[in-house]
């Protein structure tokens, strides 16, 4: 079982790379951020809690998102494992994580994070919002704002990860299939 944790600041590309990476190594993409949407769009509880959230740009809070995973993690109990993409954000999520693999038999593999310049991101995000709609991909000061909660509170799991020898950066800029070319070596290693 490989377990990868897609890591990156808001539209470096992990949900790009995490589409193809599951086909490849036939792995389950969980995407904090798509359950969220679903959620929001269908008005559940946990959607109108995480937008409450989501909209004023900070993340959702650690236990709402922990029980969400676990629950993503149960539905799909016999995967050949998990591509985590948003998750974890936090140190105490990161712990979780693996404290609730371990109850299964199973770790983290690598962390492998997308590096790209906070500029080019910028630049992505908007046009991104003009093509999908999302309101928090329209609004500069709220791009900002994101990337200043992955900044101060999200960029030190890469620590975590690196104190175990699991963390590969990966330059995200260039094509789709270089990226994922330089993503592969890595996995294939595992």
């Amino acid at each position: 079982m490989k377990n990868i944790v897609l890591f990156g600041p808001p539209g470096a590309g992990k949900g790009t790379q995490a589409d193809v990476l599951k086909d490849k190594y036939n792995l389950v993409h969980i995407s904090t951020g798509d359950v969220f949407r679903f959620n929001i769009k269908n008005e559940t509880e946990l959607g109108l809690l995480a937008k409450s959230y989501i909209d004023n740009g900070n993340l959702v809070p650690d236990e709402v998102t922990i029980n969400m995973l676990e629950a993503e993690v149960e539905k799909n109990s016999e995967a050949n494992g998990f591509i985590f993409d948003g998750f974890p954000r936090t140190e105490s999520q990161a712990e979780a994580l693996d404290a609730f693999l371990s109850k299964k038999g199973a770790t983290i593999n690598a962390m492998i994070a997308l590096e790209v310049e906070e500029d080019v991101l910028v630049t992505r995000l908007l046009e991104r919002g003009k093509v999908s709609g999302r309101a928090d991909d329209q609004d500069e000061s709220k791009i900002r704002n994101r990337f200043n909660e992955y900044n101060t509170k999200t960029a030190i799991v890469k620590d975590y990860y690196e104190k175990q020898d699991k963390y590969y950066g990966i330059n995200g800029v260039g094509s789709i299939d270089g990226i994922t070319a330089l993503i592969s070596k890595v996995v294939d290693s595992l």
